[in-house]
This record gives structure tokens, sequence and C-alpha cells, in this order.
């Protein structure tokens, strides 16, 4: 196998070198080898990276990207702590869901607003968009106000 410089791992990856060069100085990824100077990646790092970008894509922050990069097959104990960072994202997740639902609902309403003043519009009485979505429906509260 030939190695990679950092040229092709950003062609391959679609990452910066220089998140690329952050990511080992921070440990996440293992320092290169050096030929005459230069980075020179194993072709392993390409599937590395992609890890770290669908995790990043999930939400997950580097530090828990981490655990899914030191789980190993015969770790069970990563593997165990890669399931809590999941199951403490799901409730998060589904929270920005049902936040984002509620958001389209009101935009929807303002589109079809035919109020005189944004003093008489229902869409800006409390409690339409919370700070945070509770176990209230998002359509329960949508439905609260419609204008005119």
């Amino acid at each position: 196998m030939t190695s990679l410089s950092i040229g092709e791992v950003v062609s391959r990856t679609g990452k910066a070198a220089s998140t690329i060069r952050y990511y080992e100085e921070i440990g996440l990824i293992p320092p290169p080898d050096r030929v005459s100077g230069r980075r020179r990646y194993q072709p392993d790092i390409v599937r590395t990276l992609s890890v770290v970008d669908i995790g990043q894509r999930a939400g997950m922050s580097l530090e828990e990207i981490r655990l899914l990069l030191d789980a190993s097959p015969v770790d069970h104990l990563a593997i165990e702590r890669l399931r809590e960072v999941a199951e403490r994202k799901l409730p998060e997740l589904r929270e920005a869901i049902a936040r984002a639902e509620l958001v389209r609902g009101w935009l929807e309403d303002a589109a079809d607003c035919r109020c005189p003043a944004l003093d008489d519009c229902p869409l800006f009485a409390e409690p339409l968009l919370p700070e945070r979505v509770g176990p209230v429906a998002p359509a329960m509260l949508r439905s609260a106000a419609r204008c005119s």
C-alpha cells in the first residue's frame, strides 16, 4: 500500500488540510509518518476521517467521536460508552426535530397571515414558539393561533 500526501487526503475526504492537522494536534487521528519532512498518511485515514465526518453530522462532539475511533471489536467498554453517547443524544435530537416542526408550522401560518398589524396577529402570542419543546405536541400549539 502506498501512503497518501495531505493533498491526496484532502481531495479524498473533503476535509481542509488545516482541519486534518488540527485533528493530529488534539490526538483525534494519529500523527502521520514523515518522508523528507512531508506528512504521509496510511490509506485507512480516509475511513477514519469519514467516521469523524459522520459523527459530526450526527451532532457528536470531537470527544464523543474519539469514542467511536477508540472502539474496537474486542473493547466492550468502548462500545458501551458509544451506546451511552447515542442514548444521550437521541432525546436532544427528538427535541430538535419537534422544535423544527413547530417552527415550520409557525412559518406556514405566517405565510398565510392576513392580520392588519403585528399587534393583532395571534402568531406573536406566547408560548407559540417556546424556548424548549416539551411534552406538548407541536400540532396542539400550532392550532391555538390561526390568523384571520
